[in-house]
Parts: structure tokens; sequence; C-alpha cells
């Protein structure tokens, strides 16, 4: 039945009549289409008639008497007077049989199986629930991972940056909290991934069990930079498709940074000046919208859980997507080099990292562990220069006397797994060498 349906909806959106438009010419990799103005929209696509095929395209901008195309791959064999058929603006319609599978920014299949539409088309923008009308945070999701258990909690409907280098384990810790996270569905959205690694990670690092509750949404880094940036538009489609059917969703973006580039590349070839460290003022609220589109949803229906990573080349935190997307935020994680060069994965610089669910995710007695946790290693990172220098003297700070003490059981903690939260503080106590009273771990919200 659920096939006929699909057939039936395919059926239904098959557009009443054509309307077509002609090539004027091609210049600084933009086509000019005339004929198209009168129905034509800024991000409406187009399909292009070449010498042997056709490419497809996306307006970015309008003139009187022309359309400005962005083709989404090589206009080679284009030439002028040639058609041009406009298709509108594209929606994506997820359903249920889209759960385990692997699709591309437009809602196509690249497992090489058919996939049926869902019954609802979305557009890839649209606005962020009402703010005033929105759920608070809710309760607290068990990770699989101790560290985020405790000292770097994350509450259904939190949105937290992931930030690291390449090669500090990123993709690793990303698919350890697809799998471990509490959710009732994952998107995944890979932008701008190389090719090779696509299958990995399906395969060896997110697994059959990863991957039986979770949708990836890829385009691969020679993709358009217009296919680039839908990825996470279309991504975030998906999620807001189980969000509003009163799910909870999980939703990994891996990264916010290609996302940005891509939209750079479009914007410089629309006109627009770059004005931050090379980037338009347009980015600063593309990345606040994306963002926004997340987190908790309207009462009766789910949340959308958010963990968007991004590239940062030698852990610049002030570098723009970086800057931008912190302060939307409700908690950064940061991955250091120098960490994951001592063997120490996941490499989570926890002094540097927050989460903003705290104190209300945990209990009084919780957040007094969790405070003398980060005391102490904020005390060790202050001064292991010194440390390591063997100019450290014991007896001469007795509050970094405890801290080197206690840095290698808590260092040793942050690379922890535990099936549950509660199990995961014992483990925090026996690190800090405290009693756990036997209280459970209060929601908030």
């Amino acid at each position: 039945m659920d096939k006929i349906d699909s057939i039936v909806r395919r059926m239904a959106a098959l557009p009443m009549a054509r309307h077509f438009g002609r090539v004027q010419q091609m210049r600084a990799g933009l086509i000019s289409v005339e004929g198209l103005n009168g129905l034509a929209s800024v991000g409406d696509r187009v399909l292009i008639s070449l010498q042997n095929g056709h490419i497809a395209g996306e307006i970015i901008g309008l003139g009187p008497t022309i359309a400005e195309i962005l083709p989404e791959g090589s206009a080679e064999g284009l030439s002028v007077g040639a058609e041009a058929e406009l298709l509108f603006a594209p929606t994506i319609a997820p359903g249920d049989a889209w759960i385990g599978r692997i699709i591309d920014p437009l809602g196509q299949p690249l497992d090489g199986r058919p996939l049926p539409i869902g019954p609802e088309a979305r557009p890839f923008r649209c606005e962020a629930p009402a703010a005033v009308r929105r759920k608070r945070l809710g309760g607290r999701l068990p990770t699989g991972l101790a560290v985020f258990d405790t000292l770097l909690p994350l509450v259904a409907g939190q949105r937290i940056g992931l930030f690291a280098g390449s090669g500090v384990g990123k993709s690793t810790l990303l698919s350890a909290l697809a799998r471990g996270v509490q959710a009732d569905v994952v998107v995944i959205a890979m932008i701008g991934e190389r090719g090779r690694e696509l299958r990995e990670f399906v395969e060896k690092t997110l697994g059959p069990e990863g991957m039986a509750r979770a949708v990836i949404v890829t385009a691969t880094s020679d993709r358009s930079p217009l296919i680039r940036r839908r990825c996470a538009w279309a991504a975030m489609a998906v999620a807001e498709h189980f969000r509003d059917q009163g799910r909870h969703v999980l939703l990994l973006a891996d990264s916010i940074t290609r996302f940005a580039e891509a939209h750079r590349e479009i914007a410089l070839a629309a006109g627009e000046p770059p004005s931050y460290r090379g980037f338009p003022p347009s980015v600063s609220n593309l990345i606040m919208s994306l963002a926004e589109r997340s987190g908790p949803g309207l009462e009766g229906a789910g949340d959308i859980t958010g963990i968007f990573s991004v590239l940062v080349a030698g852990s610049d935190m002030e570098e723009p997507v970086a800057d931008i997307l912190r302060g939307t935020l409700d908690g950064h994680v940061v991955l250091d080099r120098t960490i994951a060069e001592r063997g120490r994965f996941p490499a989570i610089d926890v002094v540097r990292s927050v989460s903003r669910s705290l104190p209300d995710a945990a209990t009084a007695e919780e957040n007094v562990m969790i405070g003398k946790a980060r005391s102490a290693l904020g005390a060790y990172a202050e001064s292991e220069l010194m440390i390591r220098a063997g100019l450290y003297a014991p007896g001469s700070d007795s509050r970094l006397d405890e801290a080197v003490k206690l840095f290698p059981q808590l260092d040793d903690f942050v690379t922890q797994r535990s099936p549950e939260i509660r199990q995961s503080f014992h483990k925090l106590a026996e690190a800090l060498r405290v009693p756990l009273a036997p209280q459970m771990t209060r929601r908030v919200g």
C-alpha cells in the first residue's frame, strides 16, 4: 500500500504545464536565461539542455529580462539559445521508509534501492518554531560517554557545537554519539565529506546498529556548492518531519564550516561582497537561522537535539564560523590537538568546553562534583607547562597539589564509556575520591 501511495504522490506532483526560456549568455560562471522572469523566483531550479545531456542550476539573481543561474556542474557543451526549463522551488518529502537509508540533498536514494516519497512535501528553508510557544529544554539524555553524562550534560532539545581541527577524532566522536544518544531517529548531514569516507562511516564507524535508526543526507566534496549548501537544509527538513510527528530527533551536522564555505561561493558568484574574513555578510543569518530551526518543538511535538561540528584551524575559536555558531548554541565542546597527540580520545578539552544546560540538568550534589572536577582540571591546565618542566614543588599550593593528585584519574575518566547517567556519576565520584549519595539525577524543563 505504501508503494501505491508513493506512486500516487509522484503523479500528483507532476506539473500541469512546463515553462521554458533560452540561454542568452554565460559569463563568470553564471548562465543568463531570458524568458523566465514572469514566473521565476530566486532559489528556483532550472534544467538546461546541453549538447550531450542536461545540467541543473539554481537562480541566484534576477534582472529586468534575464535570470542569473549558477550551474550545479560543468557547463561544457552549453550553447547560446539552449533550452532552459523552469523547475520552480524544490521540495523534499521524508517518510518512515527513509530511516536506514542514504539520500542526496534532493531526496534521491544513493544506496541503489527505490525510495518512497513521504506524505507531505516540505520546503528546504522554513521559519523556526515560534519562540514564545516553544517548549523548554527536556530531560537528560544518556549518551554512552561518561564525560557527556556528567561534566558536559546533553538534554533533549539542546544544541551544542563540536569544535575541532582535522584529524583529532571528530568523526569518531560523532558516530559514538549517533549510536549512544537516546533518540527515536538520528539524522546525519555529511556536508562536503571525502567520497571514500561515506561507506567507511556507514559500515565501520556507524555500524548496522546505528544505521538502523538513522537517515544520512550526504553531499561529497566534489559536488556543486549549491548541493553542498542544500545538504544542511535537507537534513534539517527531514529532522523537522520526524519532530512534527512527536518524535525525539538527534541531528548531527558535519560540518557547518563546509556549509558556510559553500554559501560563500554562491554569494560571491551572486555579487555579494566579502566582508567578514572573506565571508559575505549574509553568512551570519544563514548559520543562525539553520541552528534556530533545531531545538525544542512546540507543545505536542517532539524535539530536535542538534550537534553541529565546526572545523577550526589551529583551535582558533575566534574564526568567523566558530564565533557565529558559538553565540547561537546551548554549549560547545572543544577537541584539542595536543590532547589527541598524547593518545587520549575523545580529545575533549573539558576546561574550554561548556554545557549551558547546567546547573539545572543536575542535582545539587552532582553540581558540586562537576565544579570540583572542573576546578581541578582548570588548575592543572594553568600550570601544566610548569609541571611537565619539573618546576612544580609539592606543598607550595594546596589547590594545585590536589589537582595534580586527581588529574590522572580525571583524564582517564573522560575516555570512559557508561551505559547510564547514574553509573557515570559513580565513576566521576571514584575519580574525585568522594562518596556519592544514592539520589537520582533530576530532569530539567
